[in-house]
């Protein structure tokens, strides 16, 4: 089998509670693990995008209308659609790992660092795509 989704390839999910949602994979598992002897993923994508922005609006409403909320997630190869695009981050590959799973105060670590991840490229201006939802 080809494998599609190589770390920094974007998917969007499409079943689930994000499904619709775009994510970054992370970490790609072909063959399985013993806990799910399935093709899976570790996926880091957006729950709440960031807010339009307005030359009137001040300092601190532009801060707040320019946060994402992160999710990380194992998600099933066969619930991933593919795109053609792909995100250089490289803070993200050694954020999540299977482990993170185990314990809620390093999920909620890989989180934020996702997070701070993801706000420093929205504000950069890079992968304006990424940051916005998908239309209907």
């Amino acid at each position: 089998m080809v494998k599609i989704y190589k770390p920094g390839k974007v998917a969007i999910v499409l079943q689930g509670r994000q499904a619709g949602k775009k994510v970054v994979v992370i970490k790609q598992l072909d063959e399985g693990t013993k806990e799910r002897p399935y093709p899976h993923a570790i996926v880091a994508g957006i729950e709440r995008y960031p807010r339009k922005v307005t030359k009137r609006m001040g300092k601190k409403t532009v801060a707040k209308r320019n946060k994402v909320k992160p999710f990380i997630k194992t998600v099933n190869c066969t619930h991933l659609f593919p795109t053609r695009y792909a995100l250089e981050l490289e803070g993200l590959k050694g954020c999540a790992s299977a482990d993170t799973f185990k314990e809620p105060s390093q999920r909620e670590d890989a989180k934020k660092n996702v997070k701070k991840l993801f706000e420093e490229r929205y504000v950069s201006g890079k992968n304006k795509w990424f940051f916005q939802a998908l239309r209907f």
